[in-house]
């Protein structure tokens, strides 16, 4: 996926609040919105080098521009996270995700009971069908990708539901489209969520699959490169 704008280089001022950063652009304060409502404490320190996206006028905006990139440590990191369902339907339909191949169609957004999963995929072998569920990770320590860095009832709520398709007899999957190019294994982020990580263990031992991918980031483009292993110590019982 490329850039839909140029992205022009800033430098992090502070957060705000959850959506809306302040940066230097071009010797000017300005106000970014911030696509993403985890924590981001590693990525989001005072003067780091960011990238920005120029965000069209419109009526009541608050924010002059949209915060794309963060520099860490030597590595480019999408922030944005509205971007991983984006990157997974790409893949998909591009037939990258080997894990997931085989189905002739990708329906986005379909409701379950009281939620919405991010993806039916269906038309695989006999018919099969595969639900999957999309997260967004940005946190990667010494190597090992995390999940969430914030608390999640959301993301719990979703394990819940991928749970209960599974056990209708259901082929399910959890997918988590890590936006950096370093990490090389994936585990659930315990410390920062026990619920999840519970939720996450609970899934796995129910049938749901998990697999983690992460992405190639560059100023021009990100995209999904190839799958990092998912640590079965934390995921199973």
């Amino acid at each position: 996926m490329n850039w839909p704008t140029p992205l022009l280089p800033a430098r992090f001022i502070r957060r705000e609040n959850r959506f809306r950063a302040l940066v230097e652009l071009d010797g000017q304060t300005l106000p970014a919105h911030v696509a993403n409502s985890g924590r981001l404490g590693e990525l989001f320190t005072p003067g780091a080098a960011v990238w920005v996206a120029p965000a069209p006028a419109q009526a009541g905006r608050k924010t002059a521009c949209h915060l794309a990139l963060v520099a860490y440590a030597g590595v480019l990191v999408s922030v944005d996270a509205r971007l991983p369902n984006r990157l997974a339907a790409e893949a998909l339909a591009a037939g990258r995700l080997a894990e997931l191949a085989g189905y002739s169609h990708v329906q986005p957004e379909v409701r379950v009971g009281a939620s919405r999963l991010d993806f039916l995929l269906s038309g695989g072998p006999n018919g099969q069908r595969c639900w999957l569920e999309i997260k967004s990770v940005t946190l990667v320590e010494e190597g090992c990708a995390r999940f969430p860095d914030a608390p999640t009832t959301r993301g719990v709520k979703h394990l819940e539901e991928l749970v209960t398709l599974r056990r209708a007899g259901e082929r399910v999957a959890v997918g988590l489209v890590i936006q950096r190019s370093d990490a090389l294994r994936f585990a659930p982020h315990a410390s920062a969520d026990p619920a999840f990580a519970d939720a996450l263990r609970r899934a796995c031992a129910a049938g749901v699959e998990v697999y983690a991918w992460r992405c190639a980031v560059s100023l021009d483009a990100i995209a999904i490169t190839g799958p990092v292993t998912v640590d079965d110590s934390h995921v199973r019982n």
